[in-house]
């Protein structure tokens, strides 16, 4: 039974998800969802912004560029050095803009 699917009801910014995870994944799992719904929750009161989408594509965003340029690769010196941190910056600036941009017309709608 082992690696057989089970599924796990979590909560990521008050909405609920059942998501599929063997037993040996729950505790990762868990682990992912508290650092999702934390970075979440902090986007969107640093944000002033409450659209779920919005707030996932930055989150998801700011977890992907935290992992790229964190201290697990910086033994890596070649690839350190290939990742142009500013660079990775001004694109997540761009698209947060573009899906602003995006979302701003839904905004008046979720009133």
């Amino acid at each position: 039974m082992s690696g057989e699917p089970n599924f796990l009801d979590v909560k990521i910014m008050g909405r609920e998800y059942r998501v599929a995870c063997s037993l040996e994944e729950r505790d990762a799992l868990l682990g992912a969802v508290e650092l999702v719904d934390n970075k979440m929750r902090e986007i969107a009161q640093r944000t002033k912004n409450t659209i779920a989408e919005r707030v996932a594509v930055m989150a998801a965003l700011n977890i992907a560029h935290e992992h790229l340029s964190g201290p697990s690769v910086a033994p890596q010196k070649d690839l350190l050095e290939a990742i142009d941190t500013s660079a990775a910056k001004r694109i997540i600036e761009s698209m947060g803009a573009r899906i602003d941009s995006v979302l701003a017309p839904q905004q008046q709608l979720d009133i």
